[in-house]
């Protein structure tokens, strides 16, 4: 497999984080910490994945990450496709396969390629890059598919963060530096997506659409299906009550799908889940007052994507 470079944060949310600093626009009033009300009987809160109340439990250390899930499914113009279903959730559930599925981009598709998402009934494709990204390398699209934009670097609605740009900037290189990370700018760019209005709606309206769409698969993907992608199948899964353990062995199956060891570092996802603790005070919280996701879409996924 080649050998695929690290992704640096887009140059959109970089400029955005500047004029933030620049503006020192929170933009938002701190979240507060919400519970999830009328979860289903026996069901763990949307952020448990022990089945006590609304938190996760703690990573394990990488050497006792399970292997993560298989699919039949592989495609030859992108590599890091993956079906993010087959795993067991905490409280006896396993995601269904066939229903949501992760990538790079989609421009290398092959006419095989297109032929086999049609056949595996892949009918909405999800494109989290940024402008010059998808103008760059646009999507060739399943037959019949509906395609959808969720970028993550949007300004469209505005700049603003959750908090002050400058705090979580020093935050996520001190806590990058404690951490080893080998690129701080990855370190930071994790928790921005948090931090940042604009990945609020991307990811929301991303999981909104996985939620509606009862009636076919879905595929989503960014640039090369490890960043923005790993942020937001990391997000699904936890909803899904999927243990964080195997949440983490998920993201780091990129560096093999990729050839690339340190394609991603698993620091840098436990940056965004502690970015979701520092703002939020739970994932609960991050996911009804952040991604702005009802209970009934919660409740809609979970219904769906769970045996």
């Amino acid at each position: 497999m080649s050998h695929l470079p690290t992704r640096r944060p887009g140059v959109a949310l970089t400029g955005l984080i500047a004029l933030g600093i620049l503006l020192g626009d929170s933009g938002a009033a701190q979240a507060q910490p919400t519970d999830i009300a009328g979860s289903p009987s026996g069901a763990p809160g949307t952020g448990s994945t022990s089945g006590s109340g609304g938190s996760f439990a703690a990573p394990d250390p990488v050497s006792t990450l399970p292997a993560p899930a298989t699919t039949a499914i592989r495609l030859a113009g992108a590599p890091n496709f993956r079906d993010i279903g087959g795993y067991r959730t905490a409280d006896g559930h396993t995601v269904r396969t066939g229903k949501v599925f992760r990538s790079n981009k989609l421009g290398g598709l092959t006419d095989a390629d297109l032929a086999t998402l049609a056949a595996a009934n892949v009918n909405l494709d999800v494109d989290l890059r940024n402008t010059s990204e998808r103008a760059a390398a646009p999507d060739r699209v399943p037959a019949g598919a509906r395609y959808q934009v969720a970028d993550v670097e949007s300004a469209d609605g505005g700049v603003s963060f959750h908090d002050f740009p400058a705090v979580t900037l020093g935050v996520a290189v001190v806590d990058g530096l404690l951490n080893g990370s080998t690129d701080l700018g990855q370190s930071v760019f994790y928790p921005f997506m948090i931090d940042y209005h604009g990945g609020d709606v991307a990811f929301g309206s991303l999981l909104t659409a996985i939620a509606q769409n009862t009636g076919g698969a879905t595929i989503y993907h960014c640039t090369y299906g490890k960043d923005r992608t790993g942020w937001a199948t990391a997000v699904l899964l936890t909803i899904l009550g999927v243990p964080r353990d195997v949440v983490n062995a998920d993201y780091l199956a990129s560096n093999a799908e990729l050839g690339n060891p340190t394609a991603v570092q698993l620091s840098w996802l436990e940056a965004a889940f502690n970015e979701v603790d520092r703002l939020y005070g739970s994932f609960d919280a991050y996911v009804h007052d952040g991604l702005g996701l009802s209970q009934a879409t919660v409740d809609t996924l979970r219904a769906e994507l769970l045996n």
